[in-house]
């Protein structure tokens, strides 16, 4: 009797710890020191964390993010001198940031771009706005087009810049979106990522003492001297502030075959500190995400993947698929593997002739409701066609064809009408034989009474 309480208490006991201990796979809130902030998979735009992403927020010069890929996608050529004039200075105060850049001195596109997004410098901002779109308010719509055609949902640019307009704003999902799409052009990626950069000399050299303009990034992440803001991950991307928007920072790293993308605004600079706290939210998002999140590779590249019946050939009944291409995806580290779904699209059958790499159908992968991705199935092999097959199922179609039916509709339908055509000949042959029989006895009626 006194074991079975002993063991009565143990389970009880047991129960209780299980109840109460906390599950070893939920994450906990990185909780990074930022009015709204989120973190994406660069490639597959998996969202890792979200605080008030969707809430609208002023971006500051985070705006230039999209200002550089505008400039990338329209630019007929980086190495075009263009003029920087008095007018690109215009609306930009004393105090704000600026590349350095002097009115009259001609900057090939690519160094504007290195002032644009490492110094922030704001006449670089205009300059390439006027150049790319002819005014400031054209350039402003190419920007707020290219934000819609990316699916970005509560986005509206004022300017290239980021100086401060109630009118002008976005949140940290779009930010994310933008950031994402900008990073598929490689010399976006290698500017952003750049620490400092000497330009090219120009005919405003000499005014400088003959040296060439040297730019500086203001992103901490990726300039090493600065410590212990430094995280040797990042990648880049930009900084922004206003007293509107506060302290903003829009950031990449990639760590063990991961990428992924920060954004962190309206953080502040703490009281007695050197600098904003972007930086540490940013790396704190960086570190809950590495440690938490892995990319696996979820298709591998030609992975028999089934078989499908072939019609039309003598040469095999069916065709084996494979995959065209391979499909990475990022998953919390302690998450099911084996819960990874694959929705598979083919036809019944396929017709041959078929050639390798020939695109039979797609396959979809998702987990937990989350779509990854699709690639193609391919035809593993070449699969000739039987003619003698090719005939029978051009005739079999064609009687099961909606053609065939009409055809024999009509067919009928004709002989139908011929048969009425006969019945009615015959009746009208009868009728006329009794009108003759009619009239003929009517006249030898007639010849009856004239005799009498």
């Amino acid at each position: 009797m006194k074991t079975n309480k002993t063991h009565r208490f143990i389970a009880i006991f047991m129960m209780f710890i299980l109840f109460f201990v906390p599950n070893a796979y939920a994450l906990t809130d990185p909780n990074p020191a930022a009015a709204a902030a989120i973190l994406i998979d660069k490639d597959s735009g998996y969202v890792l964390y979200d605080k008030n992403s969707d809430e609208k927020r002023y971006p500051a010069s985070t705006t230039k993010i999209m200002t550089a890929l505008i400039t990338l996608e329209n630019a007929e050529n980086l190495d075009e001198l263009v003029e920087v004039t008095e007018e690109d200075f215009i609306g930009v105060a004393s105090d704000a940031s600026k590349a350095g850049f002097m009115v009259g001195e001609q900057v090939p596109v690519i160094d504007l771009l290195y002032g644009l997004m490492l110094p922030s410098g704001n006449e670089a901002a205009n300059t390439l706005a006027r150049h790319i779109g002819g005014s400031i308010e054209n350039f402003a719509d190419m920007m707020n087009k290219k934000a819609k055609e990316l699916g970005c949902t509560n986005t509206h640019f004022v300017n290239p810049n980021g100086l401060h307009d109630e009118n002008h704003y976005t949140t940290a999902r779009d930010l994310a979106i933008i950031t994402q799409e900008a990073l598929k052009d490689e010399t976006f990626a290698l500017i952003v990522n750049t620490a400092q950069k000497t330009l090219s000399e120009t005919n405003m050299t000499p005014m400088r003492d003959g040296k060439p303009l040297k730019v500086y990034t203001t992103n901490m992440l990726i300039y090493s001297r600065y410590q212990p803001e430094y995280y040797s991950y990042a990648k880049g991307v930009k900084t922004g502030f206003t007293s509107e928007a506060g302290y903003c920072l829009v950031s990449t790293a990639i760590y063990d075959g991961s990428q992924l993308i920060s954004v962190v605004l309206g953080c502040e600079r703490p009281a007695g500190a050197t600098y904003a706290n972007t930086f540490e939210a940013s790396k704190t998002l960086f570190r809950w995400g590495f440690n938490n999140f892995e990319t696996i590779d979820m298709v591998a590249k030609d992975e028999t993947v089934t078989e499908v019946p072939v019609r039309l050939s003598t040469q095999q009944d069916t065709l084996v698929v494979v995959t065209n291409g391979k499909l990475k995806g990022i998953m919390p580290i302690d998450a099911d593997k084996s819960k990874i779904e694959r929705k598979i699209d083919l036809p019944e059958s396929v017709n041959a002739p078929i050639t390798q790499g020939q695109k039979i159908g797609t396959m979809t992968v998702s987990y937990n409701g989350v779509e990854y991705g699709s690639v193609d199935l391919v035809a593993l092999n070449d699969i000739s066609m039987s003619q003698v097959l090719y005939v029978a199922d051009k005739i079999e179609n064609f009687f099961q064809s909606n053609a065939f039916r009409i055809i024999v509709v009509a067919v009928i339908l004709l002989f139908f009408l011929y048969f009425l055509f006969l019945v009615l000949r015959v009746r009208h042959k009868k009728e006329k034989r009794k009108k003759m029989m009619k009239s003929k006895q009517a006249r030898y009626r007639d010849y009856d009474k004239r005799d009498r």
